[in-house]
């Protein structure tokens, strides 16, 4: 049988030394594998440390980010709109690959595979909300229009949140560029693992958040309305009119 018959992917042979030894060949091979987890491939302490922690901000972040807009939702009295809804939604499905980022890390399975999967989920997320970030921007574009909701430092919700999401697109660019050598690695001991224990709460509290939010605010109905001013299903359950359109 031939080397080719039998292919070694995702292993890579890289260095074949055959000996005959009477009528015995002995073939030696080193082989490497592609998809080792960190620390197999000559992964770089210092990168692996800042992209491990790099995905916790990247998780934070989105968390103060929902945080605020919940603030603004229940302090505020603003209620969000469809399209906000579905920039939140970008905002968990960005953060989420993170999570799977963390998590694979903690577990010591993050393969140079399963990293670009995590930050390629991110990415989805990311560029479906900036997506929906773009079209609520360009639906108040005109001159004179104010606007949904109220400016925060100068900008809407709406065109902070396509920031964000651009943030995510350039981070992930360049974690790509950085692998396989800034894979992240943990020891998930000690403090480290206390505190990425708590950002993992945080984040998963404020998911249940917002679906809870989203179940108040749509009830029963199959869609948002455009300019929501109650909660759908406090309506509901009331027997008021349900605002349309």
């Amino acid at each position: 049988m031939s080397a080719t018959d039998n292919p070694a992917s995702p292993e890579e042979i890289t260095d074949v030394v055959a000996a005959t030894d009477g009528d015995t060949t002995v073939v030696a091979a080193e082989v490497t594998d592609t998809d080792l987890p960190p620390g197999d491939q000559g992964v770089s302490n210092i990168w692996s440390f800042l992209t491990y922690w790099a995905a916790h901000i990247w998780v934070l972040g989105y968390c103060g980010v929902l945080a605020g807009a919940f603030t603004i939702q229940f302090v505020m009295g603003e209620f969000p709109c469809p399209l906000c809804m579905l920039q939140r939604y970008g905002m968990l499905l960005s953060t989420l690959g993170a999570l799977f980022i963390i998590m694979q890390a903690r577990r010591g399975t993050l393969t140079p595979t399963r990293y670009m999967q995590g930050l390629g989920m991110g990415a989805i997320g990311a560029l479906a909300g900036a997506t929906v970030s773009v079209r609520q921007i360009l639906l108040h574009i005109k001159p004179g229009d104010p606007g949904y909701g109220e400016p925060v430092m100068g900008m809407h919700l709406y065109t902070w949140a396509f920031i964000t999401f651009f943030v995510v697109l350039l981070y992930v660019g360049a974690a790509s560029m950085l692998a396989p050598r800034g894979i992240p690695k943990t020891s998930n001991e000690g403090a480290s693992k206390v505190i990425s224990n708590i950002v993992i709460i945080v984040f998963l509290v404020l998911l249940v958040a917002n679906v809870i939010a989203i179940i108040f605010l749509e009830g029963f109905a199959f869609v948002l309305p455009d300019d929501p001013t109650s909660y759908g299903l406090i309506d509901q359950i009331q027997g008021n009119p349900i605002p349309q359109g």
